[in-house]
């Protein structure tokens, strides 16, 4: 695999509770990590608690969001859903050419529990249709929570991936995998529907069942 510090990732929107798990992961790996957020002080803030969460030895940097993307060689989403179109429409010409990964679902509040899904089909296939075919997109990380990517030891939750090329989806992989999970090639960006859609399940059944980090896990398949 690729020396990790030889690839910048920005994690847009990257001061909520995912992207900073996320962020949190990579650079943890050895990835540069650019947080990225509409406010450049917010950001920087973000980025300084992971770096004291690391004792002090990452890469990681806050930048707005424009600049995170323009320095990053892969691009991460995690926005709620209602910053979705405005975020990718302020980053598209510095996304062109490079893999954006949408974690983005499109949940609609109050009513977060049930399955929304937008016109283009889900909010990545949505990202497709602002970004161009200059931008490989792949949906991923929807449905694995913030209390799972700060926990130490083995993730009891798996990551699906879909996207717009299987070279891409390996990308993906790969970045799944430094961030010490298990990731599965779920096909094409249109089979993202069904894993955002699973999102709002998952937040279902926490409420249902008293819980806060409801994830999935493949069985009848040999671990990739």
């Amino acid at each position: 695999m690729t020396n990790p510090l030889l690839l910048t990732i920005a994690v847009l929107g990257g001061t909520g509770k995912e992207g900073k798990g996320l962020a949190y992961r990579w650079a943890k790996a050895g990835y540069k990590v650019l947080i990225g957020s509409r406010a450049a002080e917010k950001a920087q803030i973000a980025a300084s608690e992971v770096y004291e969460m690391l004792e002090h030895s990452a890469a990681i940097e806050g930048l707005d969001n424009l600049s995170a993307a323009q320095q990053a060689d892969l691009i991460v989403l995690t926005v709620p859903y209602a910053a979705h179109k405005e975020t990718l429409l302020t980053v598209k010409e510095a996304l062109q050419g490079k893999i954006l990964v949408d974690v983005t679902v499109p949940l609609v509040p109050p009513k977060v529990t049930k399955v929304q899904m937008p016109a283009a089909g889900s909010a990545a296939q949505e990202a497709v249709e602002i970004l161009g075919e200059g931008v490989q997109v792949v949906d991923a990380f929807q449905n694995i929570s913030y209390e799972h990517l700060m926990a130490e030891g083995e993730t009891p939750c798996d990551v699906l991936i879909t996207g717009t090329s299987k070279a891409a989806r390996e990308e993906v992989l790969k970045l799944v995998e430094a961030a010490g999970l298990t990731g599965w090639d779920a096909g094409p960006i249109e089979n993202s529907v069904v894993v955002e859609g699973l999102t709002s399940v998952l937040i279902y059944m926490n409420k249902q069942y008293g819980s806060t980090h409801a994830g999935i896990k493949m069985t009848g398949i040999a671990k990739p």
